[in-house]
């Protein structure tokens, strides 16, 4: 009798372990940034350098879809210590720009929702049933099958939608070369004035006073 008395307590212990495992997880989802629109060359080592002066990364997790034939910007869920420094993280990439390759990256950061973990614990008191329609549960079956006729065509826009996001990160691509172009011409000028001992008619050229040895301006 004391065996069937004490049987129900396991049970008990599972669910408590199931609402602690939640729990916990809804802790990290709170510590934890989405940031969407990073370049494929961005590692975890670039985010946690970008993201040390403000917060310690603990796991850096990259989604990648692979339901499409392109190469596109992905995102990261990126965890840090507490809920303090995931704010402070957000703070600095929503009013500095993302740099990477010495140009700025239009990165979106916000915070992490559970939806968008691969891995998560089921939500305790939910019970969740699955199986298959089929045409003889008419009204039921019907309803589905208009749900996909949406699927489909949400993935054909969604299609465009990428498309037009890759050709804007052509056009970005293609701005930032221009602007690393112009500035290396710049330099390149500026090194051969110096070289060749032009700086005077250069200064004299756009107004400007040149300090000799002495710490003299000289017109």
């Amino acid at each position: 009798m004391s065996q069937v008395g004490s049987a129900p307590a396991p049970m008990v212990t599972s669910h408590e372990d199931a609402k602690k495992a939640y729990a916990d997880f809804e802790k990290k989802v709170k510590r934890t940034i989405y940031i969407d629109h990073l370049s494929p060359q961005v590692t975890s080592s670039v985010l946690k350098a970008a993201l040390a002066q403000c917060a310690n990364v603990v796991d850096v997790e990259f989604i990648v879809n692979y339901t499409i034939p392109y190469d596109i910007p992905s995102a990261a869920l990126v965890e840090l210590d507490d809920e303090i420094q995931a704010k402070a993280a957000l703070d600095l990439m929503n009013d500095f720009p993302f740099i990477i390759g010495g140009m700025p990256r239009p990165v979106r950061a916000t915070c992490a929702k559970p939806d968008m973990f691969r891995e998560r614990p089921p939500r305790p008191d939910i019970k969740k049933e699955f199986r298959w329609v089929k045409q003889e549960d008419g009204t039921e079956y019907e309803g589905m099958k208009k749900l996909r006729i949406l699927a489909k065509r949400q993935e054909a826009e969604n299609m465009a939608l990428i498309k037009n996001q890759l050709e804007e990160e052509k056009e970005l691509a293609k701005q930032q070369q221009e602007l690393l172009d112009g500035n290396y011409k710049k330099y390149d000028m500026l090194e051969n004035v110096v070289q060749n001992g032009n700086m005077k008619s250069l200064a004299q050229h756009y107004g400007v006073s040149l300090a000799d040895e002495f710490g003299q301006f000289n017109p």
